[in-house]
């Protein structure tokens, strides 16, 4: 615990046995209660690999659903289990698990109900390996949603993030993609709901092993990002009426 605040981290993997051991070992069990794991329906031994190095909850899902649909599985459970606190981390090593104390400290301690770790603050992206297509888009992508959703973050595609478990209580996080855009669509969410957001720098480590989308994954998330800022901007001038956005 910190602050008296239950934290847990989720996993949520797919076909990740190269990286998982490593990302699990650096987890700072000193202030981190628990560790949830989904795996979505890997074709290598991921599982084996969680039930081995004693991750207590793995889920296993029975078909590949995707990206959004493993981090469902894995905020469902945790709510479940009481967390004050949840911490999104990918097991592919990525994001450096030694970040979590400095941002759940952040949430703890109520200066932010949700942070990022973002790749972009501090001058690393590419050195750390960053693909420059993936980082040119990035900045531009991250400049239209701060137009179009009145913001000043310095990315939303980083897939290193905690929450106070209250944030997932409010926000109807269910009802967005089952795919890569689920990221994206709650934190529009949340920025439609008022929610303070806070980031701290995490260096890219981008390497063979590590999950990435491939090109043309990539440009079809661009036009799913550009759809949710546009209907954010939409929701926000009254002129339309989105899903996501609903009872927010």
């Amino acid at each position: 615990m910190l602050n008296g605040k239950k934290i847990i981290v989720i996993l949520p993997a797919y076909n990740a046995e190269k990286t998982l051991t490593q990302t699990y070992r650096e987890i700072p069990f000193s202030i981190v209660d628990d560790v949830i794991l989904t795996d979505d329906f890997s074709n290598d031994d991921t599982v084996r690999i969680a039930k081995e190095i004693g991750i207590n909850h793995i889920i296993e899902h029975n078909t590949n659903l995707g990206y959004g649909a493993n981090q469902k599985s894995c905020y469902t459970k945790a709510l479940t289990l009481d967390a004050d606190i949840i911490v999104m981390l990918h097991p592919d090593y990525q994001y450096n698990p030694k970040l979590i104390p400095a941002m759940t400290d952040l949430v703890a301690n109520n200066v932010y109900d949700v942070v990022l770790g973002s790749r972009i603050l501090g001058k690393n992206a590419i050195s750390g390996g960053m693909p420059l297509y993936k980082y040119i888009s990035n900045r531009i992508l991250t400049l239209i949603q701060n137009i179009c959703m009145n913001q000043k973050l310095s990315e939303y595609h980083t897939g290193y993030r905690v929450f106070n478990s209250k944030v997932l209580k409010e926000i109807p996080f269910q009802q967005n993609s089952n795919d890569f855009i689920f990221d994206n669509q709650l934190l529009a969410q949340c920025c439609y709901k008022g929610i303070l957001i806070g980031e701290i720098s995490c260096p890219a480590n981008y390497f063979e092993e590590a999950s990435s989308i491939n090109f043309r994954r990539s440009i079809i998330y661009g036009f799913g990002v550009l759809k949710v800022s546009l209907s954010y901007f939409f929701q926000k001038m009254r002129l339309f009426q989105f899903p996501i956005f609903k009872n927010l």
